[in-house]
């Protein structure tokens, strides 16, 4: 999966929502990290146990208006290139504490943008999702998640923290290696790719959870 190509955009039937629809904040913290959050506004129709069943089943296809589409392209048409798991989590399942994930984007669909990285899933319930990257063993970027059920469906907020809290070295690695992990750039382009990507869950993660439920008894009794 190392330098797959940077596909075509998808054509969607829907609109991806503006970075105006979320609260977003970019910070430089003291220490040299960078911080980018993310409070969106409320998924519709989307409850939390679809989203924590969505990240373990990213892989395979999903049908949309009659084409047939990798799933993790659906979740974001441009930006998406390959998910895979290359570790299983503790219990067993695709995704959770435990697991690996391998991840390919490409923000906007711009090279200097792309990224490709295998990270360590901490945590994955119906609370949050959290999952870490490291370089030599350091924790050099983390990724969390809070899902929270509201009337109509759930409010999703999350955030990036690029950089480490190492002790004694995090100072010099924070000025020299976090530029170059993700630029100031990279990090506001991520923000928007981060707003359209959950918003999408909207308009197709209920009919494929409901889709993929309907058919699990019947796959169980050896129907399909």
């Amino acid at each position: 999966m190392t330098n797959a190509p940077i596909p075509e955009p998808l054509e969607l039937p829907w609109t991806m929502k503006p970075v105006e629809s979320a609260e977003t904040r970019f910070e430089n913290l003291d220490d040299g990290r960078l911080r980018c959050s993310i409070v969106h506004e409320v998924l519709r129709d989307v409850t939390p146990e679809m989203i924590v069943w969505w990240f373990k089943h990213m892989e395979g296809d999903v049908e949309i208006e009659g084409q047939r589409i990798p799933r993790y392209r659906a979740w974001h048409p441009i930006d998406h290139v390959r998910v895979r798991y290359p570790r299983l989590a503790d219990d067993g399942s695709n995704m959770g504490p435990g697991s690996q994930i391998h991840i390919q984007e490409c923000f906007g669909g711009e090279p200097r943008f792309r990224v490709d990285v295998v990270d360590d899933v901490l945590r994955l319930d119906v609370g949050g999702f959290v999952h870490v990257h490291r370089r030599a063993g350091l924790e050099v970027a983390r990724m969390e998640y809070t899902f929270e059920r509201v009337p109509g469906g759930t409010r999703y907020r999350n955030s990036l923290c690029v950089g480490t809290q190492a002790p004694i070295v995090r100072y010099p690695i924070n000025r020299l290696l976090r530029p170059r992990l993700m630029p100031d750039a990279m990090c506001r382009r991520w923000l928007r790719h981060n707003v359209e990507e959950v918003g999408n869950f909207e308009f197709f993660l209920p009919a494929l959870y409901d889709r993929e439920q309907s058919a699990a008894p019947l796959r169980a009794r050896g129907a399909l």
